[in-house]
């Protein structure tokens, strides 16, 4: 598993289950408010500071996620909302950045990630569901939004030597 984790060079998404527990509420005016991990949070800030671009390819399509993806370093052109086909949104945001698939780590936890899983490194959080764990690469012991984000960014970035905060490079990040 070392030696695959050495080459990852991006890590990408899914929203709910993965940066949330997957509970939602939904407001009388539509809109869907999630729960986010301040450390999960910080862990893909860490990702974006030292050199691992995070990206995120979800079925949700709420203001609130990419406002969320904004605050924690994923370039608006990294978002992928709405996604009906993750699998053809993966190839689009590999292509558009020359990554190969195994330079890919992607995190999900319910049927649509699986496609995606089958194609790069894929990661699922504890409580996924149980064929997303068969297809996965790694299952991390922690639950979608409740650690599993920055277990799977920590472990990516102590393999690779770069877990490091440096102040200044956050304050001009961040």
């Amino acid at each position: 598993m070392k030696d695959k984790l050495l080459k990852i060079k991006t890590l990408v998404f899914d929203i709910d289950g993965v940066f949330t527990d997957g509970l939602i509420l939904a407001t009388s005016d539509g809109d869907i408010l999630r729960q986010f991990d301040s450390k999960d949070s910080f862990g893909v800030r860490m990702a974006a500071m030292n050199g691992l671009r995070p990206a995120v390819i979800t079925g949700g399509n709420s203001p609130s996620i990419l406002k969320r993806c904004q605050v924690i370093g994923v370039a608006d052109e990294d978002v992928f909302l709405h996604s009906r086909d993750k699998l053809a949104d993966f190839h689009k945001y590999i292509e558009a950045h020359g990554y190969s698939p195994d330079e890919v780590l992607y995190c999900g936890d319910d049927l649509p990630d699986i496609p995606v899983m089958m194609h790069c490194f894929g990661v699922a959080p504890a409580d996924a569901v149980e064929e997303v764990k068969k297809a996965a690469s790694y299952v991390s012991p922690f639950g979608g939004g409740r650690g599993f984000v920055r277990n799977t960014v920590e472990m990516v970035m102590k393999v690779q030597g770069k877990w490091n905060f440096d102040v200044a490079t956050y304050q001009s990040l961040f």
